[in-house]
């Protein structure tokens, strides 16, 4: 069985920074991590997972530009993201028991079969933009057409939720140091 995998295997690569003083010279070494784990699942995981919708919807898109775009794009992406939300968030709730709460890292103040969130701002700002990202779809789709500034907002905002996610992360990490 493989240690890592996936995401996991790609954020968890390192690289060894050298520290110098003021005069240049090496003073220590340090380990740091080259992806962030929380920048590269909401990147590179969703990417993964929603190639198949991204696809379908680029295609149909640009195969009917100048025209009126076609449902199949907007709808496999709702369906998809409701689907990753409602259903696959239900069977890994209903997964976690007593029985398979095997990790030996596990955090022993909570009790086994229980999950624990370990980051609440990231999941905060995560769960936040998702309900946004729905109001906001349904919002720019009220008037039946999508504005080329509607559409570099939507774009902006992923880049929102990454910055923040990152901030709060990083905002976590500073309260754990201390």
């Amino acid at each position: 069985m493989l240690k890592y995998s996936g995401i996991e295997k790609i954020s968890s690569r390192t690289e060894i920074v050298k520290i110098k003083n003021e005069k240049g010279e090496i003073v220590k070494s340090k380990k740091v991590t080259i992806w962030n784990p929380t920048v590269a699942n909401l990147t590179l995981m969703a990417l993964g997972s929603s190639a198949p919708e991204i696809l379908l919807s680029v295609i149909e898109t640009t195969g009917n530009l100048g025209g009126c775009p076609g449902e199949l794009g907007a709808s496999t992406i709702v369906g998809s993201a409701a689907f990753n939300l409602l259903v696959i968030s239900a069977v890994s709730i209903y997964a976690v028991n007593e029985k398979n709460d095997t990790d030996p890292d596990r955090d022993d103040t909570v009790p086994k079969g229980v999950k624990k969130i370990l980051n609440m701002g990231v999941f905060g700002v995560t769960a936040f933009s998702s309900i946004f990202a729905y109001l906001w779809m349904w919002f720019v789709l009220t008037d039946q057409s999508v504005s080329a500034a509607e559409a570099w907002l939507t774009l902006v905002f992923f880049f929102v939720l990454i910055g923040s996610a990152y901030g709060m992360d990083k905002h976590k990490a500073i309260q754990i140091e201390k």
